[in-house]
């Protein structure tokens, strides 16, 4: 009997793996990019990112890997960010807090994942510009 089973399993088991395997953007989740490849594709770009169909955020790549971030509708925060292992990690000027994610390209663009995440919970491209962000200043009431 527990040959059987065995032989009915092992070719269900084979099939599951090849229909894995060929998932769109299965192995482009599985390699991150290099620090290098990040580079190359940001720095002088603008790029709006989404998750769950709606706009996140907005994130200027200047040169020398220096950054300009801002949650929709929210004020920019200058930042930098550094490659660790296979993540790309950001500091803020106004948190210490190092932000680490992994970075990938898929045929419609840049995903990214938070390193403290699991897959699932990603922000992708949804718009890239040449031009530099624009950055309102605090507001200030009476």
């Amino acid at each position: 009997m527990p040959r059987l089973t065995l032989a009915i399993m092992l070719p269900a088991l084979a099939f599951g793996t090849i229909l894995l395997a060929l998932s769109p953007g299965a192995a482009e989740a599985e390699t991150p990019m290099t620090a290098e490849e990040f580079d190359a594709y940001v720095t002088g770009r603008t790029l709006t990112f989404g998750t769950g169909g709606v706009p996140y955020g907005v994130e200027q790549f200047k040169q020398g890997r220096r950054v300009l971030w801002a949650f929709i509708g929210e004020e920019c925060r200058e930042g930098v960010w550094h490659p660790q292992g296979e993540q790309i990690c950001f500091v803020y000027e106004d948190e210490p807090r190092t932000h680490c994610w992994y970075f990938w390209m898929t045929d419609e663009g840049l995903r990214a994942r938070f390193a403290e995440d699991g897959p699932g919970d990603e922000l992708y491209e949804i718009e890239q510009s040449a031009r530099p962000m624009f950055c309102p200043g605090p507001q200030i009431g009476a």
